[in-house]
């Protein structure tokens, strides 16, 4: 990285943050991303702001800046602009992962607090696993867990799902089968394949597993999710595994 520019302070205003990103405005890139964030009447993006910028972009901006207070984060976050808000939950990760037990206790429940406006799902992706999975204990959590996963906003039912990969990543896969258990019913495609895709990585860990799961499951299964859950498994398993849906 280049050196830091004059103008660029170490701990930023938000209006800082989005002059810095402004400069990567690029129109062609941005109506790409509203097409593929689905930014359309009815769709789960719908309203949702882009100026363009690809995400290397988002975090070299961070990385200009040694850090970013809660307050001004807020305020980010309560930007029509995906990319602000990108940077936000960027910024909160990065200061999760430095800070000591205080920080990181205020850290969550600032996140959860603002979970509504983690609103789409590369942001909730960004940083579901690196906030709320590695805040939570593997296998336990589950007050904090289970009441995302009931609320009616989608994107805190993402949050629980995909904070679950931290946990996965530690080796303990109770949780995400205990979640994804629950959600069989979520109407939400998006969380049909956060789900599926919790249930592969806990699959790469313990294929048995998944299988006992799937053996109890799969009947009732949406088909997204299932297909996504049973994605590394040979084909031939893979058409037995569809059939058994009801």
């Amino acid at each position: 990285m280049g050196a830091r520019r004059k103008d660029v302070p170490r701990v930023p205003s938000a209006a800082d943050v989005r002059r810095e990103l402004r400069r990567h405005r690029d129109p062609a890139q941005a109506s790409v991303l509203r097409r593929f964030f689905k930014t359309g009447p009815g769709e789960y993006g719908a309203g949702d702001e882009f100026w363009g910028l690809k995400v290397p972009q988002t975090r070299a901006v961070l990385a200009r800046f040694a850090e970013v207070p809660l307050g001004v984060v807020g305020t980010l976050l309560d930007s029509p602009v995906h990319e602000v808000r990108l940077f936000g939950v960027l910024a909160l990760v990065r200061a999760y992962a430095r800070g000591g037990a205080a920080a990181r206790a205020e850290i969550f429940g600032f996140y959860l607090a603002r979970a509504a406006r983690i609103n789409n799902w590369d942001l909730v992706d960004a940083s579901a696993p690196g906030i709320v999975g590695r805040h939570l204990p593997p296998g336990q959590g589950r007050r904090v867990l289970g009441r995302l996963a009931r609320s009616e906003n989608l994107w805190e039912r993402r949050i629980a799902m995909v904070a679950t990969l931290e946990h996965v990543r530690r080796g303990d896969l109770s949780n995400v089968f205990w979640l994804a258990a629950r959600g069989l019913d979520d109407p939400e495609d998006l969380m049909h394949k956060a789900t599926g895709w919790m249930l592969r990585e806990a699959g790469k860990r313990q294929a048995s597993a998944l299988r006992d799961f799937l053996a109890r499951h799969a009947a009732k299964m949406p088909r997204t999710m299932l297909r996504y859950a049973i994605e590394k498994f040979p084909p031939a398993e893979r058409r037995k595994w569809l059939a058994r849906r009801e």
